[in-house]
Order: structure tokens, then C-alpha cells, then sequence
């Protein structure tokens, strides 16, 4: 069984969120996880450059944490 891609719009600030709490879990089970979050998070705040709704220190603590 395939599994389906969904696309979420969150802000800066409420993809941190999740990544705290994902980041609470062993590590081994979400790792690839955060790396998925991160490397999407980055791609798109590159091409956006500078959102409205993402401010800088906001993109940077998104594509920093861990």
C-alpha cells in the first residue's frame, strides 16, 4: 500500500512546535523525520526569501533546531 503525501501550511513558529514535541520522542524513531521538516522548511523559505507571514529569525530557528 502506498502512502499518501499531504501538504500542510503552518508558520515558522508552529513548525517549531511540532519539532519540540517530535523531538521529545527517541531518536531514532524521528529523525528522518526532522531532517524531512527541515530540508522542506529550508527549500521553501530560500525560494520565498522573505514571507510576510515568516520573518528571518523565525526561518532560522526552523531549519536550527534538531
Amino acid at each position: 500500500m502506498a502512502q499518501e503525501e499531504i501538504t500542510l501550511k503552518l508558520k515558522a513558529e508552529e513548525v517549531n512546535i511540532i519539532l519540540e514535541g517530535v523531538g521529545n520522542l527517541p531518536f531514532v524513531k524521528v529523525y528522518n523525520l526532522i531532517g524531512k521538516i527541515q530540508s522542506q522548511a529550508s527549500t521553501q523559505l530560500n525560494a520565498e526569501n522573505s514571507s510576510p507571514e515568516i520573518r528571518g529569525d523565525e526561518a532560522s530557528n526552523v531549519v536550527s533546531e534538531g
